[in-house]
């Protein structure tokens, strides 16, 4: 097949290619810089120059393409909001081009839709519809499923390798910043967690073999406790490790205490069984070890 992929230079990307080439898929990736698309045709990625920010100049790589995986996204916190649009724009505006065709398009979630709000792990049957997040993806892609698209998601956990750890840097940053390194009095928040090799791996099988309407949750470990994290984090910063209760919990962590107190538990039973994915990859703590923050 002839691949569209967003994010190719990203962290998944980077990852993602060698597997769809391997595979004896083209690739053909999307990059919004001289020096990306350098990187993209050294690897042997036909380039197409757009960015999400005008969603069209993403349409002629569609166009030419048999399949879509789309995992770019802006990771500026500081708009989540607003990215959150910006990305729902742009899955519409690929997923309008695709239609009256069966062509497969995946796009990209976070484990955090599939929980119920009962304490037990995210699943990959249960979309929370009701407490909508900022990231607009599933939403874009039920209006794209009502409309006949040929679509599935692959929902991230925190996915690693000794360079980077989803979201953990930043909690690393605050640790730095404070001389501690901080989770939750309770001690039962986790998250879960894949390597990026495994989550590379897991949207070629999607793509592959993916079906309509699907949904895979791309976790390894179902929960590392946020407190083993957090240990981690102190050892690797030589900081002492400390429990955060109450109002201090909004002073402590700023801006991520919104993160700090979302457990991410998930299995992907679901996901192992249809597509035959067993993920082999390091888990995360052992990355966090060697991880320089």
């Amino acid at each position: 097949m002839r691949v569209f992929l967003t994010g190719a230079t990203g962290f998944i990307g980077t990852y993602l290619i060698p597997e769809l080439l391997g595979a004896g898929h083209q690739v053909i990736g999307l990059s919004r810089s001289d020096e990306g698309a350098a990187k993209l045709q050294a690897a042997g990625v036909e380039v197409l120059r757009g960015t999400l920010e005008e969603p069209q100049s993403l349409v002629p790589g569609v166009e030419k393409a048999d399949a879509v995986i789309h995992c770019a996204f802006d990771h500026n916190f500081a708009t989540f909001a607003a990215n959150g649009e910006k990305d729902k724009k742009a899955i519409l505006t690929m997923g309008e081009a695709l239609l009256g065709s069966d062509r497969p398009m995946l796009i990209t979630s976070g484990v955090a839709l599939g929980n119920r709000g009962d304490g037990k792990p995210a699943t990959e049957d249960y979309t929370d519809t009701i407490h909508q997040s900022p990231r607009q993806s599933e939403y874009a892609g039920l209006e794209l499923l009502e409309k006949g698209v040929n679509l599935g998601v692959v929902r991230l956990p925190q996915v690693h390798d000794t360079e980077k750890s989803g979201l953990i840097p930043y909690f690393a940053a605050i640790a730095k910043e404070k001389g501690v390194s901080g989770y939750l009095t309770s001690g039962a928040t986790a998250w879960s967690a894949a390597h990026v090799t495994d989550v590379a791996r897991l949207y070629k099988l999607a793509i592959e073999r993916g079906e309509k309407g699907a949904i895979y949750n791309a976790v390894d470990e179902s929960g590392v406790s946020f407190k083993e994290i957090a240990e981690v984090i102190g050892a690797n910063l030589k900081v002492p490790v400390k429990a955060i209760e109450g109002e201090e919990i909004a002073s402590f962590f700023g801006w991520m205490a919104v993160f700090a107190k979302m457990d991410f538990r998930a299995t992907s039973e679901i996901t192992q069984k249809k597509l035959g994915w067993t993920p082999t990859g390091p888990d995360l703590l052992s990355d966090l070890k060697q991880t320089k923050f």
